[in-house]
């Protein structure tokens, strides 16, 4: 059963460890095609948390956004393989962050195509965040081993 587990955790992270060597080959000086694409997002992101909060963001260089993504994609989904409960929560942390940025099914018309794209890409994160929380919630319920104590044998005289 634990090679079993072991193959499903590599499955997993799979998806997120190519993601990041992907971003990681693309980054270039500006970060690469992910910055391009992010940038537009972000900036709607930002539009939306002022406007509804009042809060002001504090300027923050997509590079940077790209980087932190790279790192959380890349050292979580290693961390996660090995079965470790930082790396899913890193893992988390990326997913708690990035797919309502990226995702945003909500600035679209339903009539529109991208919609559809985005609310299945949506989704989908929202799929990999439960199995996430679905494998900090056993690991967490799953009782420790404990060393056995030798029952100690009574001297007969």
């Amino acid at each position: 059963m634990a090679f079993v587990s072991f193959v499903g955790r590599v499955l997993f992270a799979s998806v997120f460890i190519l993601a990041a060597y992907q971003e990681f080959n693309d980054f270039g000086v500006d970060g690469g095609p992910a910055a391009k694409y992010l940038r537009p997002k972000f900036n709607v992101f930002l539009d939306h948390v002022s406007t509804h909060s009042g809060l002001q963001v504090p300027e923050v260089q997509i590079k940077h956004l790209v980087a932190a993504a790279i790192v959380l994609k890349g050292l979580g989904g290693l961390l996660f393989i090995f079965g470790s409960s930082l790396g899913a929560y890193l893992l988390l942390l990326h997913q708690a962050f990035a797919t309502p940025i990226l995702y945003d099914f909500y600035n679209y018309d339903v009539e529109q195509k991208e919609y559809t794209q985005h609310f299945l890409k949506f989704t989908q994160n929202l799929a990999l965040f439960g199995a996430l929380l679905f494998f900090i919630g056993m690991k967490n319920s799953l009782p420790r081993r404990q060393a056995r104590k030798k029952a100690t044998k009574t001297k007969t005289v």
